[in-house]
């Protein structure tokens, strides 16, 4: 898995070389790519490290003020498990969105980050967006879907509606009600399966 990994993160690198985008660069820093350890929901994360003194500004936000930087020299980027499973396209798409966050000011989805992706999704072809659609690219990727796993069932003592949750808030059946008539709630704690 890790060698397909690096293959396709190399892969990434000659493409995004062949539309100008070398990252071989000292503005950019040094990348490292590897398989998250957890899994999880998200697609892949860039972990930065070692930040750029000379490049700190302080960002206000209402009435708290925030240290940030404009570049780091290292970067770390993971890809959850998950999505090795996928096609390689939704994983090249992965490792590129994660890139451009290695990229300077771009640590976050703001209009920097939106300039590099539009730019590499004209010139390249792929989809870069904020966010990911599990539920298509598992589609796409003609992965049957798992019955979902959920620990309880949630049910209407008035209607008999009833739903299910992988977790839920100590407090749920005092502060929520029914839905469709305003019941009272009842929970159930096992493993069920959602057909």
């Amino acid at each position: 898995m890790e060698l397909k990994l690096q293959r396709l993160y190399n892969e990434c690198k000659n493409e995004l070389y062949g539309i100008g985008i070398d990252l071989n660069n000292e503005l950019i820093g040094d990348i490292s790519i590897g398989i998250g350890k957890r899994n999880c929901k998200r697609y892949g994360c860039c972990k930065q490290e070692n930040p750029v003194k000379e490049t700190k500004y302080i960002e206000r936000v209402g009435r708290n003020r925030y240290i940030r930087y404009e570049r780091y020299r290292s970067h770390k980027i993971e890809v959850s498990k998950w999505v090795m499973d996928l096609n390689e396209d939704i994983i090249k798409n992965t490792i590129l969105h994660e890139i451009i966050h290695c990229f300077p000011n771009c640590s976050n989805h703001g209009e920097h980050f939106k300039k590099y992706a539009k730019y590499i999704n004209t010139k390249l072809g792929y989809d870069i967006a904020r966010v990911g659609n599990r539920k298509e690219d598992l589609l796409a990727s003609n992965i049957e879907s798992v019955a979902e796993k959920y620990n309880y069932k949630v049910e209407c003592m008035t209607c008999g509606y009833s739903f299910f949750r992988k977790r839920l808030n100590c407090n749920f059946s005092r502060n929520y009600r029914c839905g469709k008539c305003g019941g009272r709630l009842q929970t159930e704690k096992g493993i069920f399966y959602k057909n």
